[in-house]
């Protein structure tokens, strides 16, 4: 079977994004209960993240990393919000498959 780009993004890149955001979360001082909250997901997927059970498929470049970071940063500091991550995801997810568009072509 034919692994479709939307597969990847889901299996692989998305777990990915949240496990490098959790750690650069906790790094700064957040803890994994408020990084689950922020990230929507069981405390124990955090654990899992930051252990390298889940989500450590991909190892981004510094441009993602920076991107990732900077993301951090305005969850640290209030400016984004639960609802709004979504949205910080896409754009992240695009730069990192080279696409203005989410139509899958590119991954």
């Amino acid at each position: 079977m034919v692994k479709v780009p939307c597969q990847e993004i889901v299996w692989d890149i998305i777990p990915a994004m949240q496990a490098a955001l959790a750690a650069e979360l906790v790094s700064r001082g957040v803890s994994q209960i408020k990084v689950a909250k922020a990230l929507s997901v069981a405390p124990s997927a955090v654990s899992q993240y930051l252990s390298g059970k889940r989500g450590y498929r991909i190892i981004f470049d510094d441009d993602i990393k920076e991107l990732i970071g900077r993301l951090a940063e305005d969850i640290n500091s209030g400016t984004i919000t639960e609802d709004k991550l979504g949205e910080e995801f896409c754009i992240i997810c695009r730069h990192l498959r080279g696409s203005e568009t989410c139509d899958g072509h590119n991954a």
